[in-house]
């Protein structure tokens, strides 16, 4: 397999991917079985899955992200082991008609790639243009949204999508300086209204002051909850019976979603839960990778 051109770590690698080749292995010969990889990303899992032998669809609807992929794996795809659809993956169901799916993964995280690129606008980190959106063909930026929506909705926005407790504040703050001057088109700017709506206790925490603000930016410009609500309400019934889904999620909102899903699914819906209690990374990999902190992993398997 060609080498990687990307900075970016799967979390929690082997925990995700080992249900789901578990599940190959016993789901016996027919029908060539697939694994569904729905966040593409920076390719760590889908690279990991085809090194086990396992045949792939991986979706993604960033295209930088399709390209990259398109370019690594030209071997598999001609090969016919892998495909890659640029898509987001709640669209997936449509398009796995026909196919015995024996695993579906799910990484709701942005990929280190995509966080690292100013261009993009998804972190305060890099002063980059304020975009925010996943596919850049479509849809509303941030600096756009932002633009039109009123104080309260903002506000509701920033509480609802990020856990912010200064919602409120951060939002009049926004307001007044677009009152002055509209909506700049840089990360770093709106990164420093936000900071200065926080009182000064809340400014030096243990996370950066705008993570909460820019999250639910992010969420909202993506839908990423929406497209998280396909996925589990939809595309989990492409599984085949003895299949399984792995989830990881980054927070609690998409945590909380899950994990609400999998009990109503266990609860007469023809599934089973793998996972009591969500896995989270060890120590290790942790120091490895500081993105493992706040990731946590839930299993579900299809008995029906």
């Amino acid at each position: 397999m060609p080498g990687a051109t990307t900075v970016h770590q799967s979390v929690l690698l082997h925990e995700t991917i080992d249900p789901l080749l578990e599940a190959l292995k016993a789901s016996g010969g027919g029908t060539p079985a697939w694994i569904v990889d729905c966040t593409l990303g920076g390719g760590g899992h889908t690279a990991a899955l085809l090194e086990a032998g396992a045949r792939v669809i991986s979706f993604d609807q960033d295209a930088g992200a399709f390209q990259a992929a398109s370019k690594r794996f030209e071997a598999e795809i001609r090969e016919g082991r892998l495909e890659i659809v640029h898509a987001p993956f709640a669209s997936a169901a449509e398009r796995l008609q026909g196919r015995r799916v024996i695993g579906i993964l799910a990484d709701l995280g942005f990929s280190s790639d995509q966080l690292e690129d100013a261009a993009r606008g998804l972190s305060f980190l890099n002063d980059g243009p304020l975009d925010m959106r996943m596919d850049r063909s479509r849809g509303e930026t941030a600096r756009e949204l932002l633009s039109r929506l009123p104080e309260t909705e903002i506000a509701d926005l920033i509480y609802e999508l990020g856990e912010e407790r200064f919602s409120r504040r951060i939002a009049r703050r926004i307001v007044e300086e677009r009152g002055r001057g509209g909506i700049p088109d840089s990360t770093a700017t709106l990164a420093r209204w936000v900071i200065s709506a926080l009182p000064g206790s809340a400014r030096h925490g243990r996370i950066h002051g705008a993570t909460r603000t820019f999250q639910a930016l992010r969420i909202a410009v993506n839908d990423e909850l929406g497209q998280l609500d396909a996925l589990l309400d939809h595309v989990i019934l492409s599984l085949a019976p003895g299949g399984r889904m792995s989830v990881i999620s980054f927070h609690s909102l998409e945590d909380r979603k899950v994990k609400v899903a999998f009990k109503r699914l266990g609860q007469g819906g023809g599934f089973r839960i793998l996972t009591k209690k969500p896995i989270e990374a060890q120590d290790d990999e942790v120091k490895r990778n500081s993105r493992a902190r706040s990731a946590k992993l839930r299993v579900i398997e299809r008995v029906e």
